[in-house]
């Protein structure tokens, strides 16, 4: 009986693994997947007399498909949905979305983009001058009081859009705590107008000046301790 060596023909064998390796490779690499990811909406030739007051999406979803080799070589990072708005008036306006526009990897191809149309809504631009309000939290250490608030400058204009701007009669300061305080308080300090489509125009901070004095002494009650009888 002939006895089988181990290692005979180890070459064959070794070249026969390879070759193997070499095709699930070629075929995985050529074998087709699909790739999703979101390019981020940016806006372009906005007129200065608009505000963007809404938006249906802030990217483009787009599906592409292609060999694992092509698609490893795609770098979203890089992409970008520019939306030319020039010429847009008050009111809505929609826009379709072209994505033939970008440069897929040779292998690649777009199978789908969502959404298929952005919808804008835009609206007049205003600006005015408001007051500041400076938002004081705690109470100062026992026997003090909050004196004068003094903000410099008292006012500050705010733009964004009209129906807007029209409500805002003030804008606030961010927080000062004046908790335990003994001493006058000086901060400077940024003001919001609060959420919405509405921004502070320079300057978008303020120095607010709290004054800390000690508490009046209480007076003497009428007819108590030292008062003459009668």
């Amino acid at each position: 009986m002939r006895l089988l060596k181990p290692f005979a023909n180890l070459g064959l064998k070794v070249l026969a693994v390879a070759i193997a390796v070499f095709l699930w490779t070629v075929a995985r690499g050529s074998s087709n997947v699909e790739r999703a990811f979101d390019i981020p909406l940016t806006i372009h030739n906005l007129s200065e007399d608009l505000v963007v007051v809404g938006q249906s999406a802030d990217a483009v979803n787009v599906r592409v498909s292609g060999s694992m080799v092509a698609l490893r070589n795609l770098d979203p990072e890089g992409f970008e949905y520019a939306l030319d708005v020039s010429g847009a008036k008050p009111g809505r306006s929609d826009y379709e979305v072209d994505v033939t526009r970008f440069e897929f990897p040779r292998g690649a191809k777009l199978v789908s983009r969502s959404p298929a149309e952005i919808s804008l809504n835009f609206e007049r631009r205003a600006t005015r001058q408001v007051r500041v309000r400076a938002d004081i939290e705690g109470r100062p250490a026992q026997g003090y009081r909050i004196g004068k608030i003094e903000i410099t400058p008292p006012r500050v204009r705010i733009t964004g859009a009209r129906s807007e701007v029209l409500r805002i009669s003030e804008v606030v300061t961010e927080m000062i705590d004046v908790t335990g305080a003994t001493a006058t308080l000086e901060r400077e300090v940024r003001v919001s107008p609060g959420a919405g489509h509405v921004w502070a125009d320079e300057p978008r901070t303020v120095t607010v000046r709290v004054r800390i004095e000690p508490e009046p002494a209480p007076e003497p009650a009428a007819g108590g301790e030292g008062t003459p009888p009668v």
